[in-house]
């Protein structure tokens, strides 16, 4: 008889990869049966013969707590009275041919901090929210600045013994900093628990479990709760398509081929010693989307950055070219049971968290990833601009002289700019495993590089597309990422690190504050070109627009070291223009060749614009003019005398000056 705490209904769902909520009734659960308080063990091992609850409570004796099999298709439980919060557990399964297997649990909470293994029964309801006003406020998040710190909670800042920080400690500091620094949101490298340090998480044991290796699952959830109670978001990597192959973990966790797939074409990841899921097995998926919505359920994750998609989608996606390769039904390489899989994940996810992110890590030309499944998309609602990244580091990494000569680097991708819903990522696989870091990659001297830095840091606000930045390039590190040390802040004591540091950070405030950066990421309708093909200098110029008409903002972007006095640039609107940031001022470690002043428009037809402007260009710089006073050209008949209409726009013209609006009279027009 099947106990009263699993409805039919709930293992139906499970079984038809359905139940969206399965961490609710599988793992270890406090619970009062009988009167009598304990610990509810729910797992699925559907080949064992036998399986039973061990632990120091009854010394790891799988005799003395066996559990009962529910059902044909292999969901084993069990209650054991008197167990408590922090009693650690395993699974001892035994196996078909005998063998004894012991594991953690699939749905832990909690568990053991490496090199233990064990699993630790945890209650996830004792935290007191206090993040009411963040849940509830609604936002459109195509139409809001996202300006992401991605952070490896591991390395970013260490105690003086080498220790990691505690996720309170980290929330009492790292928050403030984020904050300060003007992102909106932070991104973490996985934090499902994993064996091995130097995997960043990426290949997980513990899906349901947090790792404790910072600390307890409330703290953890100090820290989110922190993080929205100061206006920031919280992203997590996230792992679904492979696991790890260590001996507690998922690998033949009843003795058979249970999460992964059977054919070991299928499921080996060579290149990264893991495992893949087996998309087609129902109670796997309703583990991965439970998985997901885990996350935002019970610790207010705001999104899931989905690692390796590309790798989910392709069969042949990273293999050398010795291994063998799975085909599907139709003969091509594409898992469709991986993508009916993500359609129904983000399906599922928006459900029941319209607002959430879910971003793909996507490296392939496969269209539509950030479109809504209903019109043959994957689901997700952000893709990581893997095609840019890889461009502009390619274009960055050369020396300026070379540069006129694969100018397509830095045009190219405006060309499909808005096809998906793009994040732009300079990510920690950009700097790590002799990559070199972002700074050390510019070319030139000293100087030089920390100016190509500025300017491509500027480039990249201004591109359409939400922004991303891995923890440690705001101060323009020479080292790569070391991922057993913490960030070298101690650079902060030489004058252009701080000075790198301050300009990221005057960046990151001006990106915020203006809405023609951010509005209209995801359409045409926020982006015109001023002049693409200055490929001889190696200078582009364009405009990007709010949804108000005359928010715009003119961009120039200089990739060589050559000043240039009196250049021209074609602008829309006739009038007076200033220079509102310039990366190559003093202030931010440049040569201070700044606009001073208004500059004015000149009635001149110019890169098909109606207008010119005629402005010092700074060297491997970039900078932003707005118009700030509006005038009209007048225009007579023949007989000398003023059309009415201009009459009227002459003696009573609103012009914007920022976001406010002035009355300009008469006297105040040229």
């Amino acid at each position: 008889m099947i106990n009263t705490i699993h409805s039919e209904h709930d293992i139906f769902l499970f079984h038809q990869g359905n139940l969206y909520h399965s961490y609710n009734i599988m793992g270890a659960h406090i619970a009062v049966e009988n009167n009598e308080l304990g610990v509810r063990f729910t797992v699925w091992a559907r080949h064992a013969k036998s399986v039973s609850v061990v632990g120091s409570f009854n010394e790891w004796n799988g005799m003395k707590h066996p559990m009962k099999k529910i059902n044909e298709n292999g969901l084993w439980t069990t209650f054991i009275p008197g167990l408590t919060e922090g009693d650690i557990y395993k699974y001892e399964i035994k196996a078909n041919d005998g063998n004894l297997l012991l594991k953690s649990d699939p749905y832990a909470f909690f568990s053991e901090c490496r090199p233990n293994t064990a699993s630790k029964v945890a209650k996830l309801d004792n935290y007191t929210w206090g993040d009411q006003k963040w849940q509830q406020k609604k936002q459109n998040v195509y139409e809001e600045p996202m300006n992401i710190y991605e952070v490896h909670l591991g390395s970013w800042k260490l105690k003086e013994d080498g220790e990691f920080r505690s996720y309170r400690e980290l929330a009492d500091e790292l928050i403030d900093y984020v904050d300060q620094m003007g992102y909106t949101h932070i991104e973490l490298l996985p934090l499902n628990e994993h064996p091995f340090d130097r995997s960043w998480g990426y290949q997980p044991t513990g899906f349901f479990s947090i790792t404790s290796r910072f600390g307890s699952p409330d703290e953890f959830k100090y820290f989110v709760d922190r993080c929205h109670q100061k206006g920031i978001g919280v992203i997590l990597d996230w792992v679904p398509g492979h696991f790890c192959k260590d001996d507690h973990g998922l690998r033949l966790f009843d003795g058979t081929p249970l999460y992964e797939y059977s054919d070991p074409i299928k499921a080996e990841k060579r290149e990264w010693g893991t495992l893949t899921f087996d998309f087609g097995k129902p109670e796997v998926i309703s583990f991965l989307i439970s998985n997901a919505i885990f996350w935002m359920d019970v610790y207010h994750i705001d999104g899931l950055r989905v690692d390796a998609v590309s790798n989910m989608l392709y069969y042949n996606h990273g293999k050398g070219d010795d291994e063998e390769i799975a085909r599907n039904s139709y003969g091509g390489y594409e898992n469709l049971e991986a993508i009916a899989f993500i359609r129904k994940l983000n399906e599922a996810v928006f459900q029941y968290f319209p607002n959430a992110l879910m971003m793909a890590e996507e490296a392939t030309s496969w269209p539509n990833v950030s479109r809504p499944t209903y019109i043959g998309g994957l689901g997700f609602n952000f893709k990581w601009n893997m095609g840019w990244m890889n461009d502009m580091l390619k274009y960055m990494e050369m020396d300026p002289i070379h540069r006129k000569y694969h100018h397509q680097l830095i045009t190219f991708s405006f060309f499909y700019a808005f096809s998906e819903n793009f994040i732009l990522p300079l990510s920690h696989d950009e700097v790590v495993h002799g990559k070199k870091s972002l700074l050390n990659k510019m070319p030139g001297d000293y100087w030089q590089k920390f100016a190509n830095l500025r300017a491509f840091y500027g480039y990249m606000a201004s591109h359409p597309g939400k922004k991303l930045l891995f923890m440690g390039g705001e101060l323009g590190q020479f080292s790569e990422w070391k991922d057993l040390e913490d960030i070298d802040w101690e650079l902060l004591d030489y004058e252009m690190h701080e000075k790198m540091h301050n300009y990221t950070k005057a960046l990151n405030q001006f990106y915020l504050k203006e809405p023609s950066l951010w509005q209209q990421d995801h359409t045409p309708d926020g982006f015109e070109w001023i002049d693409a093909n200055n490929f001889n200098q190696s200078i582009i110029t364009f405009i990007r627009k709010g949804k108000v008409s005359d928010d715009q903002l003119i961009i120039l972007c200089n990739f060589t070291p050559v000043v240039y006095e009196y250049y021209k640039i074609g602008v829309p609107e006739l009038g007076d223009y200033e220079e509102i940031f310039n990366s190559d001022a003093s202030h931010f470690g440049g040569s201070g060749q700044v606009n001073d002043g208004l500059l004015k428009a000149e009635d001149e037809n110019w890169h098909s614009q109606p207008y010119c402007l005629s402005i010092k260009v700074p060297p491997l710089a970039f900078v932003v003019f707005r118009l700030k006073n509006k005038r009209y050209k007048l225009t007579t008949d023949e007989g000398g005398k003023e059309h009415e209409k201009q009459k009227r726009m002459r003696s009573d013209v609103t012009c914007r000056r920022g976001r406010k609006t002035t009355r300009v009279t008469n006297s105040k027009l040229s």
